[in-house]
């Protein structure tokens, strides 16, 4: 059974294409808009001329005794007129005597007699500018204006046209299509150029993508900055991500090389001492020597998967809580003095700085110790010879109380301090000197949050290292 996969479209064409079409449904209904005010705006202005063509007409058609006169000069006048209106289609001029009967037409047309008076729905009208229907369905303008003569009406000038011939804007159609379509052309292109510019950095992004699936973690975004500020923040959080996945990626290749080296040295130490235990190879107290490393070996291994096994609750979320308020200056004066007895060299001093005012805190009190104890070995490990530790706790603010472990020791470098909450991270130093899994800081953070705390680097330096563990303060 075949699997169709869904063809996809890129983002340039994608976004183009629906530009595209926004541009032109825009100027086809501004090309409406405009042909349509065009339109009107012609037929008010020719309306307007036809007026004033029939109010010159009908004051011209009447003689001095109150006659009316048709004739040559009145035909040049009208002739001379209708320039003006610039129509491919002239209008036709009736002039009626006070009844509606035509007695001149220009052009001049033959009239049958039963059609040579106008229909009454135009001359009873009021208004000097009718539209009206005729027989064939086509609109057609009526222009009204009367012959009088000493306040009496003698006749009237009706001049009628077709409603198309007075909308027709011919050669502004010509320039109205030109404008729209330079326009339209230039409307694409910028839109083309534009979805590229917008694409493209997203387009090395997706490329540099396909690359880290396949394991290729040296990806090269090195082109100009976009300016877009979503854009250029998609293209450094790749980056970053990038780079954190090269570092993972070499720090489980170093785990699992670490876990291995580690679970192995106290697995083949063991076997190795009870095997000669047992073929007799060491006797009387160096048999007892041998088991007794042995057994140290074992509580060696037995910490490290109970390490392992505890990281692995805490991250599945299985690891319960039992958080109650205590003393913390207290607290600090008990997990110090334990682990100060529990030292076998006496080199490291251990100073103390409380305040003035008791604090309380909410803690998992074993929890709490595994945190602190933890701290205090790394500190002590990072000191070589003599040195001094000290803890000071505070209030950091109205919701948490801050402890700072501080060290005078070597400091962490500044290329491993992003990592050093990394699972089964250790640097280049604990690597050579001390064996673990690299799970005691990253697991004392995890503690720590989990007692709605933290557990951060506050600096590091080669004078030293100092860490603040934040405590949810007790408000009752």
């Amino acid at each position: 059974m075949s699997i169709k996969v869904k063809k996809r479209t890129t983002l340039l064409r994608y976004w183009t294409t629906r530009y595209i079409i926004t541009l032109m449904t825009g100027v086809l209904i501004l090309s409406v808009f405009s042909l349509w005010w065009m339109e009107k705006t012609a037929l008010e202005y020719r309306l307007s001329l036809l007026k004033y063509l029939a109010d010159e007409t009908s004051d011209r058609a009447i003689k001095d005794n109150g006659q009316i006169v048709v004739g040559p000069m009145l035909a040049e006048i009208i002739e001379e007129r209708e320039k003006i209106l610039h129509l491919d289609q002239q209008p036709i001029i009736y002039i009626v005597d006070v009844d509606g009967t035509i007695i001149y037409t220009m052009p001049q047309l033959y009239i049958e007699p039963e059609d040579k008076q106008l229909p009454a729905v135009i001359m009873d009208s009021k208004d000097s500018i009718q539209r009206v229907e005729v027989k064939d369905d086509s609109q057609l303008y009526v222009i009204k204006s009367p012959i009088n003569f000493d306040y009496e009406t003698k006749g009237w000038v009706v001049i009628a046209q077709e409603e198309g011939a007075l909308k027709e804007v011919n050669q502004d159609h010509g320039w109205l299509a030109m404008m729209m379509g330079a326009v339209l052309v230039l409307g694409c292109g910028v839109i083309y150029v534009l979805s590229r510019k917008i694409s493209r950095p997203i387009q090395n992004v997706a490329n540099a993508a396909v690359q880290v699936r396949k394991g290729n973690y040296d990806t090269n975004l090195k082109e100009e900055e976009p300016r877009e500020e979503e854009i250029y923040e998609l293209v450094e959080s790749f980056k970053a991500m990038t780079s954190r996945l090269k570092q993972s990626d070499k720090m489980r290749a170093e785990m699992l090389a670490g876990v291995t080296h580690d679970l192995k040295t106290p697995v083949t130490s063991i076997s190795g001492l009870i095997q000669a235990v047992k073929d007799d190879v060491v006797t009387g107290e160096e048999r007892k020597e041998f088991l007794d490393i042995s057994l140290k070996e074992t509580q060696r291994l037995q910490r490290m998967i109970e390490d392992l096994l505890d990281y692995n609750a805490m991250s599945s979320g299985s690891f319960k809580m039992q958080v109650e308020k205590e003393n913390m200056n207290q607290f600090i004066q008990e997990i110090s003095h334990r682990w100060k007895v529990t030292q076998e060299e006496q080199q490291i001093e251990l100073a103390i700085h409380l305040p003035d005012e008791v604090l309380f805190g909410r803690i998992d009190l074993l929890r709490m110790q595994q945190i602190m104890i933890n701290l205090l070995n790394n500190a002590k490990q990072a000191i070589e010879g003599k040195g001094r530790i000290s803890l000071h706790i505070y209030e950091a603010d109205e919701a948490l109380i801050g402890i700072d472990i501080q060290d005078d020791g070597r400091g962490i470098p500044k290329h491993e301090q992003d990592f050093i909450f990394e699972p089964f991270y250790r640097g280049e130093n604990k690597k050579l000197k001390i064996r673990g899994l690299g799970l005691g800081l990253p697991f004392s953070k995890m503690l720590a949050k989990a007692q709605n705390g933290d557990l951060v680097l506050k600096e590091s330096s080669e004078r030293g290292t100092t860490f603040t563990l934040y405590i949810e303060k007790s408000q009752a």
